[in-house]
């Protein structure tokens, strides 16, 4: 005969064993969309900018448009695009985002992503932070970005080397 207690004890640490995974799994529908792990980097002291970077999946039959944002921490919200151009990376404001039905989009830190603008505070790694994305169809829907450290690939921390020679445009 199984103990009930114990089988109540080894479920909570099962769920407490994957609460990390399931912050970074974070997952939003919305009408057709699916938003997938919204993640954002640490700041320096002083940044009046952050990079914010997700997974966008449109099962619809018709396309949605990213049209803006917002978040918690900052005054402004831009779609960036990332170019190597003459051995130099460039920054440029992309404007809207389609995401095409039946398709995904992946915002990342080397290519497309969301600038977020004008800062109040730095973001600190380890912390969540509330904002929004507008879409055409969809609507404005809340996420939660979660803040990895300041050289960050993905979401789990893995870092990334510094990349001398950024210029914006």
């Amino acid at each position: 005969m199984s103990n009930p207690f114990r089988a109540g004890q080894l479920a909570a640490l099962v769920c407490l064993s994957l609460a990390p995974s399931v912050a970074l799994a974070q997952t939003v529908a919305a009408g057709d969309l699916v938003i997938q792990r919204p993640w954002a980097r640490a700041t320096p002291n002083g940044a009046p900018v952050a990079g914010g970077y997700l997974t966008i999946t449109n099962h619809g039959t018709e396309a949605d448009t990213l049209t803006g944002g917002s978040l918690t921490a900052a005054g402004g919200f831009e779609v960036h695009s990332m170019s190597t151009e003459g051995g130099i990376m460039r920054m440029r404001p992309a404007g809207p985002l389609t995401i095409p039905p039946g398709g995904s989009v992946t915002l990342s830190p080397s290519g497309t992503h969301i600038m977020f603008t004008d800062l109040k505070h730095g973001l600190k790694q380890g912390e969540t932070v509330d904002g929004t994305l507008s879409f055409t169809q969809a609507g404005t829907v809340p996420v939660r970005f979660v803040v990895e450290g300041i050289g960050a690939k993905a979401p789990g921390g893995s870092a990334q080397p510094a990349m001398p020679g950024m210029h914006m445009d």
